[in-house]
Order: structure tokens, then sequence, then C-alpha cells
């Protein structure tokens, strides 16, 4: 096998499309202005999200495939706070539609690639996140979805999972 050719892998087989990109922000407002009058994106949802000692505010944009969450801290000590302090605003993390989570992550750890969480479910979906590469900066999470979609009370869960574990 050539250098630049790869084996068949379980991403090869399982990966569907990008789910999602989530974007840390500084000021959540004007980026929702940005992203909605000059670049033609709705509004599909604003979170709210507290965990144990911080919290976020989001909204859901989505221009027909292509969905953005934007996120803001609301506090210094906020995941998304330190995320912006250690790398500026941007690409917090890259998510995956997968048809098969558990295959992908078994897979994956297999790889020597570490989960960050353990699998979050909530109705009809199913998600983890990858610890973050540090070469790229960026974190994967990979998402099976079943019918279902993020709820107020997984993206909490998820929330606070990462408090505990001291990431951003």
């Amino acid at each position: 096998m050539e250098p630049n050719q790869s084996k068949e892998t379980v991403l090869s087989k399982n990966a569907l499309a990008i789910d999602h990109i989530a974007l840390c922000v500084e000021d959540l407002e004007e980026s929702i202005r940005f992203y909605t009058t000059k670049l033609g994106f709705s509004l599909v949802d604003r979170l709210d999200i507290r965990g144990e000692s911080t919290g976020m505010i989001s909204a859901i944009l989505k221009a027909g495939p292509v969905v953005f969450v934007l996120c803001q801290g609301t506090s210094p000590d906020s995941q998304v706070s330190r995320f912006i302090e250690n790398f500026g605003p941007g690409v917090q993390h890259v998510a995956l539609a997968v048809e098969d989570l558990g295959e992908t992550f078994h897979a994956l750890e297999a790889r020597g690639i570490p989960a960050e969480t353990e699998i979050i479910e909530g109705e009809g979906i199913k998600q983890i996140f990858t610890k973050r590469e540090p070469h790229m900066g960026v974190r994967l999470e990979f998402v099976e979805r079943r019918g279902g979609s993020f709820t107020p009370q997984s993206v909490e869960k998820l929330f606070r999972t990462m408090e505990q574990h001291g990431a951003y």
C-alpha cells in the first residue's frame, strides 16, 4: 500500500456527515447578528446551560444542512471563556454524525484516541467527546442520532461532565 493510501477505517464505514461545528464567541448577540444578517443563517434555538459552577449561553444557527452552535461563557471560569483565553474565539469542536457510536468509539479507542466523556444518551441521541488533540487544538464529538436531538438536559449533562474533567 502507498504511504498516502489508508486502510478502510471505522469512520470510512460509519461517518455520515458533519453534524455541527461549535464556535466559541466573545459576544453571542453580535455573532448571531453577523451569521443571520451577513451570511443568511437562521436562528433555530437558544440555550442557557448551567453546570455546577459555570455556564454558557448558546445559539443554534442553520443554513441548509450547515449547523453552527455559537457558545459564549457566562463567567471567566466557564469552559467557553477558558477556551477563548487559551485558544482565542473560534472552532471549539467539530461534531461528526456516525451510524454506530459504540463501534466508532471502540475503534477509535483501539487507535489510541481517548474519550473526554462517557457516552451521553438522550432520547434518540448518543454523543461522546474525544480529548482535545494537542497539535490542533480542536476536539471531536461523535453523534449518533436515532430520531432525537439535543435537549437542554443532555447539553447540561455534557457541560457538567466537562466541568468534572476540567475540560474546555
